[in-house]
């Protein structure tokens, strides 16, 4: 796939598009926010991971289709698609998407909670760098400080949390190499994917729900393929592929698919940076959930946090990088 390596200007978001990028935002906070915790209480341990991921992303594909209907634009968008613009734009985010999304799972299930938050947030550095990389796509002095004090939220949210359990395997081995590693894979490849989708969608000028679409259709083919050879086909050959599931079950796919078109619509209007910030704002959600269903009331690092989260997000707002101007 050709990219265009000059430089590129984007033009900032219009007041409309800046409404849209701050509600959506916020939707996607209360989602990822949420998440973690419904997913503990509706999807039991004996769900096979593949099953659950194929099933988010045909729900994606089905609100997608809804969502272009109501603006009608699903039967243009149908009209103009094409098989080369389709592997162009979806095609590689697709197939990183749906290496990242089981490369998460299996280091949820070998790391403790603590370990695997931290790791996780080193994605928002992969992506400010592959938007260099790919849509030279610079961040100001100041933007750069931001970004270090969301990284130091995100930590101090991480420490918050604690961790109340160990791994699930106490074998050194195996917890670098089914947790520490894929975990670290993970965030280079959502920092990459990221910035292929910011790609598409603002060069190419993909729509955003054709994309999930066209993303979710190809990742479904990817972990079909892999259930021919995976355990997880295995498990699914031998149990069914609803093995373990109860109707709760639906609750977080339904949720998780949902938080896929929202972070394509962020992606697109916003960029890939602006959703670590988003990510690491749902930490807080997280924390505030947790006191209000189970008691735990938020932790002296959550509270110190807070301020860092919102003025990483305000100086980063307010402090683009600007193109110096040369003199005549």
């Amino acid at each position: 796939m050709a990219i265009d390596a000059k430089p590129r200007k984007y033009s900032s978001p219009s007041s409309s598009n800046g409404s849209k990028i701050w509600f959506f935002s916020l939707l996607l906070s209360l989602q990822y926010g949420a998440q973690p915790l419904i997913s503990k209480w509706f999807i039991r341990h004996e769900v096979i991971v593949t099953s659950s991921v194929l099933s988010c992303e045909v729900v994606k594909v089905v609100l997608a289709i809804i969502f272009m209907s109501r603006e009608g634009t699903l039967l243009k968008s149908l009209r103009q698609w094409s098989l080369a613009d389709s592997l162009v734009a979806s095609g590689l985010p697709a197939a990183v998407y749906a290496l990242q999304n089981s490369l998460l799972q299996i280091s949820y299930r070998n790391l403790d909670s603590l370990t695997f938050s931290m790791l996780n947030q080193t994605k928002i550095f992969f992506t400010a760098l592959f938007m260099y990389i790919i849509l030279r796509q610079k961040q100001s002095i100041q933007q750069i400080g931001a970004l270090f004090l969301l990284i130091m939220a995100a930590v101090l949210l991480s420490v918050g949390e604690g961790s109340t359990k160990g791994s699930y395997n106490e074998n050194p081995d195996q917890i670098l190499f089914y947790g520490i590693i894929p975990i670290i894979v993970a965030s280079v490849l959502s920092g990459l994917a990221s910035s292929l989708c910011q790609w598409a969608s603002q060069v190419k000028k993909h729509s955003s729900y054709l994309m999930t679409i066209e993303m979710s259709v190809v990742g479904c083919l990817c972990l079909s393929v892999s259930t021919l050879k995976s355990p997880d086909g295995e498990a699914i050959r031998k149990y069914g592929f609803f093995y373990g599931w109860t109707p709760l079950t639906f609750i977080p796919v339904v949720s998780n698919a949902v938080g896929g078109i929202l972070v394509g619509l962020i992606t697109s209007y916003a960029g890939g940076v602006r959703k670590g910030f988003v990510i690491v704002s749902a930490l807080l959600v997280t924390a505030l959930l947790q006191f209000i269903f189970e008691g735990k009331p938020p932790s002296h690092y959550c509270l110190v946090a807070l301020p860092l989260v919102v003025g990483s997000i305000t100086i980063y707002q307010r402090y683009p990088y600007r193109v110096k101007k040369k003199e005549a």
